[in-house]
């Protein structure tokens, strides 16, 4: 089923919308989960979690792309439930990667005027500017939290080379934030 015929469904209030979800996207969900929170119980808790949100955000909400929203609501559930139940120790690649990134992203202390959504945009424009295997590798890693090991499985590549694109890309976004009157 595609994604314009399981949203017709949240629309209808079908209850099926959420096991069609669950068929197509389940495993994806429960993937981003676990990189964040390592423990299965933990990220089949915020897969079910993301479909109750889904559920209840559909309508009025029509996503224009599907497979995003749904990530999103899984990333951020997990990243409140990484938050409130203190597990950052138990996930040592999202605290390196939480750590990494912030280091290259304004806090509220330097750039207090800087809304969430426009450093977001920000972002998303800077990482439409990179090539396609440094955005992939970026994304991998601060958004999906995926371990240098795992990205470096996925793209053939060698560990010190993931790590060496991922610096000169937080090197460049810092860079780019500088350009555009953001300081870091």
């Amino acid at each position: 089923m595609d994604d314009l015929q399981i949203i017709e469904l949240y629309f209808a209030r079908d209850e099926h919308a959420i096991k069609e979800t669950d068929h197509k996207y389940g495993k994806l969900c429960f993937r981003v989960a676990k990189n964040l929170l390592w423990s299965d119980e933990d990220a089949e808790e915020c897969v079910n979690d993301t479909y109750l949100t889904i559920w209840n955000k559909i309508p009025p909400t029509r996503p224009n792309n599907f497979t995003a929203f749904i990530c999103k609501i899984t990333r951020n559930l997990s990243l409140k439930k990484l938050e409130t139940s203190n597990a950052m120790k138990r996930s040592a690649d999202a605290a390196i990667s939480l750590s990494e990134i912030e280091e290259t992203l304004p806090d509220r202390g330097t750039a207090p005027g800087i809304e969430d959504e426009e450093l977001g945009k920000l972002i998303s424009a800077f990482l439409w500017s990179e090539k396609e295997l440094d955005r992939n590798v970026f994304l991998r890693k601060y958004w999906f939290f995926d371990s240098i090991s795992d990205i470096a499985e996925r793209y053939s590549m060698n560990e010190n080379s993931v790590k060496s694109m991922l610096f000169r890309s937080r090197n460049r976004l810092k860079n780019y934030l500088k350009k555009e009157g953001i300081e870091v």
